[in-house]
């Protein structure tokens, strides 16, 4: 019988694997004259034969990367998974969107930059979506002829 198939008797035996079962190199010889399972446990108990502990997965790397992530590590575009909405929804981005855009309204309107039926046009523009950022109204008023270029 080959050695490999008392490997499989024994992990069958001690209801284990077969990559946990270690034979002794120098004990090979009795391994090979031993026939019965009986004679397989005499080795077991004599030492010839033993069982490797299980091989766990560490968590120490997760620990350390997880203590990264809680200082704010570890959060650039290579490790982000899912899509931009998941992270940060629609609804939260249009509002800081549309929030900037109406402070900018405000502060164009507070300097006296813009007359009150520009801003009124402004704010109803920027409600709809017509703007994409701050430039796009600054860039909108400039090709109007509203705000003089070079100006906030």
């Amino acid at each position: 019988m080959k050695i490999g198939n008392r490997k499989r008797i024994i992990a069958s035996m001690l209801k284990i694997g077969e990559t946990r079962v270690w034979i002794d190199p120098e004990r090979l010889s009795d391994v090979k004259e031993a026939i019965t399972k009986a004679d397989l446990r005499n080795l077991v108990r004599d030492g010839a034969i033993k069982i490797k502990p299980v091989v766990g997965v560490s968590k120490g790397r997760f620990r350390e990367h997880l203590t990264q992530k809680r200082k704010g590590r570890r959060q650039g575009k290579g490790s982000r998974q899912g899509k931009k909405t998941s992270r940060l929804s629609r609804k939260t981005s249009w509002v800081n969107m549309v929030r900037t855009q109406r402070d900018l309204a405000t502060i164009l309107k507070n300097k006296k930059l813009i007359q009150n039926n520009v801003y009124k046009d402004l704010r109803h523009k920027i409600k709809g979506g017509f703007f994409r950022s701050r430039r796009h109204i600054k860039l909108y008023l400039e090709d109007k002829g509203i705000l003089a270029h070079g100006k906030k």
